[in-house]
Formats: C-alpha cells, structure tokens, sequence
C-alpha cells in the first residue's frame, strides 16, 4: 500500500538524524534529467545529486555495468586480488594523465587521504620535522564533514562544538596569491584547494590564481592538492576544472561522479612518488576499490573517455549562463560559474534562496539553496537546451511569484 508524501517525511523526521534540510518532495523514481515523486509528480533536476549524478538518474551503461557485476562478485576486499581493480586503475590513470591511483570510497575518504600521503610525504621525503608539517588551505572551503576536515572549515554549521580539532592546517583568502605565497614555510608540505568553490556558490578564482599557486609549489617542493570532487569529471567543459588554467596537480581527488550515481566510489590520483610513500598496512578500506565500485567506475571512465560530456557541458554551460544571464536585475544580482555549474545570488530584497527553491519546486523544477541567498545549479550533463528554457522560465517566475 502505497503512502503519501506527508507520511513519508513523517518517518524520516521521526527516525532519521536531521542532518539535513530537504525540501518536502519525497522521489520515487528517476530517469535521464528527471525525477517522480511518490504522487506522480514529475521535476526537472537542476542539482544532479551535488554533481553526482553528472550522467544523469540511472544512465543505461552504468546501471548494467552494476547489474553484471552484482550478478558475478559483490564484495573480496583488498585482502585478495579481483578482476576489476587493477583495470579500473590503470583506465582511471590513463583518463586522467596521472601515474597511479588509490581508491576509497567517499569524497571525503579521498581528502583525508590526501591529507595523510600529503603528510608520510613531508615527513618521508621532503624531510619535515616530526609532527610539523603545515597544509595550506581556502577560506571557504567545503572538502568534505570529517572531524579533521571540519578542524580547517570557517562555516560555523560544519565548524562550531566538534572540537578538540585537528592542528597542521593554514587558511588563507581564496584567490589571493600574495597570501599563500606568505603562508609558505619549510614545514608547508601541501596546498589543498577546490580549483572551483562549491559549497561557497560555485566561486571561481581570478585568473592566473592556479598557474601561480603551481609555481609556488615548484619553488617551494610543496604538493599541490586539487579537490575536484565537484567539479571534475566534466562538470565544467574539462575533465577537471583545473584544466581550464592548463595546470597540473601532485594529486587529485575525485568522488561524486565516478560512482555515476549508482554507487560510491571515490579515489586519489597522481604522482606515483607521492602516493608511493604509503605500504601496505597503512591505510585502507573494507570497500575500497571492491569489484561493484570498479565495474561501475570503470564504465564512468568510458562515458568520459569519449569527451561527449566535457563538450556538452561546455557548449550546453554557455547556453545555461546566457539564459541565467538575462535575469541578472530581474530577481538575480550575480551568476558565476564554469560549464553547467552555476552559482546564482538571489536578490535580498526579494527572497531567499530557500524561497525560491521552493517556489522552483512547484513549477517541477528541483534545485537547492546553500548559504541564504545562492542558488547553486548543476544540472545533469544530458540536460537538453528546451529543458534549460524550462528551468530558467520556471526560475523567473519564481523571482517574481
């Protein structure tokens, strides 16, 4: 027997931890770009899971990819050899012109492994004293809601009452290279930032920005750490969004969209110097690279490897922005953003971004608020132009309803 959208969501508030603020539609089904609710209801998804759904809900060569493998090993752990691993790594390697691979399973999994090869690193290669080594990091920042993470967030949400925190992090303005160039000390032994800030509203840096914090690195013998959870795997045009200031990291670390939101799946890539460093016995997981994740992994790299979804979100993302553009005075104050990622501030005399979320809701359009007044959009990567007109009529009669 089937229940209402009410009933469900009293279940959820009753027996699930309010960690989150969703809005009230309870989704039922999915298919391409859009999503049914439990009543029949059909909305276009502008959010596309934080980018993890990039290929859209239930892309056909992803979810065979999980039924074949479900169908033949589930689960070995990396205590034996499978017949997915070391093809999904050396593939993913290739991909993404890196040397060697190192998978886990969420996005913030992959920071804090990045934090730790980043660390054995200094210690092991570059010669920091013992338990001196310093990471740079953003103002700003969303890599993710472990306790070490949160230790270098300034959002009071993720932040305030989960300490004691985690010393060794150094935060500077985002976009200011004078001020990481300031930061850098012989105990630096990383940069960590979002080549692209999402939690923040899809903030893009000044030009230039990365091919300076690059040359720091250089100078310095300081890894560069490029989180592109959100915005790689061709969420704005490139493979990463680094890309686009033609600049290379140390490490990279992927999420999201290389489980083509079926299921987790999240890895480090780069030098193989650096990840080098770690030996077995000093760090894993149960379901790090197990045989479903490197299935479904290894059909995301196909998908990618052609380069029709970095162009489609290249092409489709100018049109996006043209057609955001046109509102800026009419509800909307700024659009900022790269590809089909866009960050829109709402007008504060007119409503907050919680408002127009919900007034998005009812013309069947899905997207979600962060910080007040931004709207942050990231539509599936096989979203077509009249579905962009759809979103973006259904966006100014929201402004003005």
């Amino acid at each position: 027997m089937s229940i209402d959208t009410a009933s469900y969501i009293k279940l959820d508030e009753e027996y699930g931890a309010h960690n989150y603020h969703p809005l009230p539609v309870v989704i039922a089904e999915a298919d391409g770009a859009w999503v049914t609710d439990v009543e029949g209801n059909r909305y276009l998804d502008f959010l596309s899971g934080y980018s993890a759904l990039n290929f859209g809900h239930r892309h056909p060569a992803l979810v065979e990819a999980a039924r074949d493998q479900l169908d033949r090993l589930t689960l070995t752990s990396r205590a034996f050899h499978n017949d997915q691993f070391g093809a999904f790594c050396q593939e993913l390697a290739e991909l993404t012109g890196t040397e060697m691979v190192l998978t886990m399973n969420t996005g913030a999994e992959a920071v804090e492994s990045a934090i730790k090869v980043a660390r054995k690193w200094a210690y092991e290669v570059k010669g920091v004293g013992y338990n001196g080594a310093e990471i740079i990091v953003a103002a700003g920042n969303f890599h993710g809601r472990t306790t070490t993470i949160v230790s270098f967030s300034d959002d009071p949400a993720a932040h305030d009452n989960y300490g004691p925190f985690t010393p060794g992090f150094v935060t500077v303005p985002y976009g200011d290279l004078a001020a990481v160039e300031a930061a850098i000390t012989p105990n630096t032994a990383a940069i960590l930032m979002e080549p692209i800030q999402g939690e923040a509203g899809v903030v893009v840096p000044p030009s230039g920005y990365f091919a300076g914090i690059r040359r720091l690195c250089d100078d310095n013998n300081v890894l560069m750490i490029a989180d592109e959870i959100q915005s790689g795997l061709a969420r704005t045009g490139q493979l990463f969004a680094l890309d686009h200031d033609d600049v290379r990291a140390d490490l990279y670390t992927l999420g999201k969209a290389l489980g083509g939101g079926i299921i987790p799946v999240s890895a480090v890539v780069g030098r193989a110097d650096v990840l080098g460093v770690l030996k077995p016995g000093q760090h894993g997981s149960t379901f790090g690279g197990y045989p479903v994740a490197c299935a479904v992994g290894r059909a995301v790299v196909g998908l990618l490897a052609t380069g029709e979804f970095q162009q489609r979100s290249l092409e489709l993302g100018r049109y996006l922005h043209g057609r955001l553009d046109e509102l800026v005075g009419k509800g909307i104050v700024t659009v900022r953003g790269r590809g089909l990622w866009a960050g829109v501030d709402i007008d504060p005399l007119a409503k907050t971004g919680r408002e127009v979320s919900m007034a998005l809701r009812d013309r069947g359009v899905l997207c979600k608020e962060t910080h007040e007044r931004t709207l942050r959009i990231a539509p599936p990567l096989v979203i077509t132009k009249d579905e962009i007109d759809h979103a973006v009529t259904a966006l100014a009669e929201a402004l003005q309803a």
